[in-house]
């Protein structure tokens, strides 16, 4: 925990620009250039590919909101429904975020007869930079905090382990390029190992609620279990299913398993 940050890049009168916003607008900037640059080499349109972008931008923040506000402020949607539209305060659900964003790609590629498959995998890059973007973006923010601990450092720090966590995955992402994995295999396997990591290290350090067995070891600053430690099982089973379903459509590419 730093002290002292300022959450606002810059302020002009009453409106100002966080870091939040500024991290998450570049991601999405870098996201739709590395979707442009795969998609061209493939020969579809621009036009196709930036509308796809938009979808999947305007799909990913409309569901990671829905999300939050179900599992936090569930009474928004009838005592406060502007409430639920004020994303600029805050409160976004990466699960919620990814099922979004899926969908609306899927709907729009299917409706052009595309499959989906590959055109998920070019988001990866967009969604693990903008992970650890935003995870940048909370430390000034001061949220996403770890437990403290015994140890010299006192606090573990969350937000730069699942900057690493992401920035591993990312470079995960471009080794098993070279080797040309089938259609999918790129985003479920992210997806699935994601999931293990956030659920098995970034949650079970963050400073979190507990919601069943509430054990927390005080030493070592790790509780079990919150509820950001049991959503990833499910979404890791259905991961699995579709990394399967990729393999099984090309389980070895010139000699070498994926």
């Amino acid at each position: 925990m730093l002290l002292n940050l300022d959450p606002y890049v810059f302020r002009l009168g009453p409106l100002g620009v966080r870091w939040y916003g500024l991290f998450m607008a570049l991601s999405f900037l870098v996201g739709t250039w590395y979707l442009l640059q795969q998609g061209r080499r493939r020969g579809l349109s621009e036009e196709f590919l930036l509308n796809l972008a938009l979808l999947v931008i305007v799909g990913g923040v409309v569901g990671a909101r829905l999300l939050f506000v179900l599992a936090n402020y569930p009474s928004w949607f009838v005592s406060d429904p502007f409430q639920v539209v004020r994303v600029w305060q805050g409160g976004l659900a990466w699960h919620g975020g990814l099922l979004g964003g899926f969908l609306a790609g899927w709907f729009y590629a299917s409706r052009r007869g595309l499959s989906v498959h590959e055109l998920a995998d070019w988001a990866v890059p967009g969604v693990a930079l903008g992970y650890a973007a935003i995870r940048l973006a909370n430390i000034f923010n001061q949220e996403v905090l770890g437990r403290f601990t015994d140890f010299w450092f006192g606090r573990w720090p969350t937000q730069p382990i699942a900057m690493a966590m992401a920035l591993l995955l990312l470079l995960r992402y471009f080794y098993l390029a070279r080797r040309n994995p089938p259609p999918g295999y790129q985003f479920w396997s992210f997806v699935f190992y994601h999931q293990l990591l956030r659920g098995a290290v970034e949650e079970t350090l963050r400073e979190m609620p507990l919601v069943v067995w509430g054990k927390v070891f005080t030493s070592w600053g790790l509780g079990f279990f919150t509820m950001a430690q049991l959503a990833p099982p499910p979404v890791m089973l259905l991961a699995y299913y579709f990394m399967r379903q990729a393999r099984r459509r090309q389980v070895w590419y010139k000699g070498v398993k994926i």
